[in-house]
């Protein structure tokens, strides 16, 4: 256990302070989309990843660096190509002549957030490279294993348009993600602003970190002691669950991926200051964190069905506990 799971943990209302200085830094940056703000900060805490996965220019890089800079902590950025290899990603252990002994060098993916741009480009082999160190949040090189950085999260993007020269990701590698999110495009008077806003300087460069790492990690460990009442948690299974029955669906929600909900609604809860999670927090994440780990039928996807409509069908028909 680390020694950080010994000191005293910040309250809720202390940790909502510090979320919401966040939150207000990424949103000067990444207008109007209060909603994808907000589910990027809650993977942070939750210590998951995210997929943003949306057109070119609607600013998924950009909701990334924002994200970054409003953090003191390390960053890092990988373009993902057809050629990069996976010690491109991780490191490699080289030979050096001055000391006569092999040393380990790191790569990107040591650092406290990372982001992947275009991570469908790369292949097969990379992919899983990145997508183990966020599993197990470790490297292991040569024998060797080394830990990655607290907290760790993965912002990774992909256009679902260009699809040559692009290697999908599989099924089982896309559970890794905590969510995956579409930005969309701006409304009208957002995208003035827009124009007005990043039109004559970089506005990303003015942004000045609000929270240090350590802060962070301390919101983190707070957030694992929000209440979740024995109601609710049967709510939670319940959704799941019924993912595994729908008759639209191959193969359904794991218990990974209720873990994954609930991570992400006691990291809502406590964006929002509560010490308690509630259903609606379940409800609000559910077509976030668990449609890209359906596997609908082939029936169903021929006839267009999408799995955030199984996750809004299963939703209607589950009633949520009222105390």
């Amino acid at each position: 256990m680390s020694t950080t799971e010994h000191l005293p943990r910040p309250d809720i209302a202390s940790v909502a302070d510090t979320l919401e200085a966040i939150e207000t830094n990424v949103a000067a940056v990444v207008q109007g989309k209060p909603e994808v703000v907000r589910l990027a900060l809650i993977a942070l805490l939750a210590e998951g990843h995210l997929l943003v996965e949306d057109v070119p220019g609607v600013g998924k890089t950009l909701l990334a660096k924002a994200l970054a800079r409003s953090v003191d902590c390390s960053v890092s950025r990988v373009q993902f190509t057809p050629d990069l290899l996976p010690s491109d990603v991780t490191g490699v252990t080289v030979y050096s002549p001055d000391t006569g002994a092999f040393e380990f060098r790191p790569g990107p993916v040591f650092a406290n957030i990372v982001l992947g741009d275009e991570i469908n480009r790369a292949g097969p082999k990379t992919q899983s490279a990145l997508l183990e160190s966020m599993e197990e949040r470790s490297v292991t090189i040569d024998g060797h294993t080394h830990e990655l950085a607290q907290p760790f999260m993965v912002i990774a993007t992909q256009n679902p348009i260009e699809l040559e020269g692009t290697y999908p990701l599989p099924e089982a590698q896309r559970d890794r993600f905590l969510m995956r999110v579409s930005i969309g495009y701006p409304h009208q008077d957002d995208e003035l602003s827009i124009l007005r806003t990043h039109g004559g300087a970089d506005r990303l460069a003015s942004i000045r970190p609000v929270a240090e790492v350590a802060t962070v990690v301390d919101a983190i460990l707070a957030i694992r002691g929000v209440r979740v009442a024995e109601p609710v948690e049967r709510y939670l299974i319940a959704v799941c669950r019924a993912t595994r029955s729908h008759p639209e669906v191959e193969l359904g929600a794991s218990p990974r991926a209720s873990l994954a909900l609930l991570r992400a609604a006691r990291a809502a809860a406590a964006v929002e200051g509560r010490e308690h999670v509630t259903p609606d927090d379940v409800k609000g994440l559910a077509p976030h964190v668990l449609p890209h780990r359906l596997i609908l039928r082939p029936d169903a996807e021929l006839a267009g069905q999408d799995a955030r409509a199984v996750i809004a069908d299963v939703l209607d028909g589950l009633p949520a506990p009222t105390e």
